[in-house]
């Protein structure tokens, strides 16, 4: 019988290039053992020798700038874009090396659909018209995210945990996507970002019976890529507080925070007492499968910096968003399956941007 926590599959980074929006992970079987977040990465790692695989679905709407906007813009010789959508559909699988290092690896899909922009021309004679030009969608194969999970510290019988994160985003994703009128997209809107990324950051975790909070830091180091662009760094932080409504917590005796999955099958033996007599035990046998349902509520945050174009910033890109995130996790043995909301309450977006309405995210993982 294996043991996982409630964010075991630890699916735990692929970028989406462009827009604030980062990959999660669902969880896996072991949920049943403890409750736990959606999106914010926990400390809790997988047992050695086990594996999780994962699908991914994130969806975010954004405010999309109105026709009157971009004319205004190129009007003004501002190069700004309008965004109506941002899709990401990934597939991961994530690999405990020992019992306190976990290895997970992503590959999204990605679509962002609607792209519009301000367009500045001159027709003959010199007159200026500014006007808008619907670009179409971009999709394609995604930045493929490595990352390790390496928990430092772990002290069961008071429930808490912490681990580091570290990692690399590699440049698997297309990057000569084109609009419908045959011309490439910017590389903000491209699948792929063409670049090699370093990940670093930590994570927290502190279980009290039902209860379990969690948080976590990631910088992302981001490196020149496809266009002579530079997406800009990434520092993204995350805490989440998550409560079993029903469902297993560990053995009846046990300590807090111990899932029922930490209980280990074993072999029968024999061994003789003291007073010379042989007793015979019985394979301890793994509890059997139950439903769980937790709800977690999140806070969810990235600060992005400006991108950069052959050396020159582009003051319509970076910012800072942070979403409250209302979500619920259920498990049944092997199968895990979650849902996040998040509505942004903070949306400072530097210069002309489409900003996010509401986030919706979702995952389904399957462990053995």
């Amino acid at each position: 019988m294996f043991r996982f926590s409630a964010a075991a599959a630890s699916a735990l980074a692929a970028l989406l290039v462009g827009h604030p929006a980062f990959a999660h992970h669902p969880g896996t079987a072991g949920n049943s053992g403890g409750a736990g977040p959606a999106i914010t990465i926990p400390a809790t790692t997988m047992e050695q020798g086990h594996v999780a695989v994962f699908l991914l679905h994130e969806y975010t709407a954004l405010g999309g700038l109105s026709d009157a906007v971009l004319v205004a813009a190129a009007g003004r010789h501002e190069h700004a874009h309008s965004i109506g959508s941002i899709q990401s559909t990934g597939l991961g699988a994530a690999f405990g090396v020992t019992n306190d290092l976990t290895v997970s690896v992503r590959l999204p899909f990605v679509l962002r659909s609607d792209i519009r922009e301000g367009t500045h021309t001159h027709v003959h004679g010199g007159a200026a018209v500014n006007s808008v030009t619907a670009r179409g969608d971009s999709s394609g194969i995604g930045d493929a995210t490595v990352l390790g999970q390496w928990r430092f510290f772990n002290n069961p019988a008071a429930g808490t945990e912490v681990a580091l994160l570290f990692g690399v985003k590699l440049p698997t994703g297309a990057t000569n996507v084109r609009d419908n009128q045959g011309e490439l997209f910017e590389a903000e809107f491209q699948p792929g970002s063409g670049s090699a990324d370093a990940l670093i950051g930590a994570a927290f975790t502190q279980r009290f019976g039902p209860w379990s909070f969690d948080a976590n830091v990631l910088y992302v180091a981001v490196s020149k890529g496809t266009q002579q662009t530079n997406l800009g760094d990434r520092f993204l932080y995350n805490a989440a507080v998550s409560y079993r409504l029903f469902g297993p917590l560990g053995r009846a005796t046990g300590i807090a925070g111990v899932p029922t999955n930490a209980i280990y099958t074993h072999a029968g033996h024999t061994h003789r007492h003291d007073d010379g007599k042989m007793h015979s035990h019985a394979p301890e046998l793994p509890p059997p499968a139950q439903w769980a349902l937790d709800a977690i509520l999140e806070v969810n945050g990235e600060r992005h910096q400006r991108q950069t174009i052959e050396g020159l910033k582009d003051p319509n890109s970076g910012g800072h968003t942070v979403y409250l995130s209302p979500g619920l996790r259920a498990s049944y043995g092997a199968f895990s399956g979650f849902v996040s909301l998040g509505l942004p309450v903070v949306n400072d977006m530097n210069g002309l941007q489409s900003k996010p309405d509401h986030r919706l995210v979702s995952g389904l993982a399957f462990a053995f």
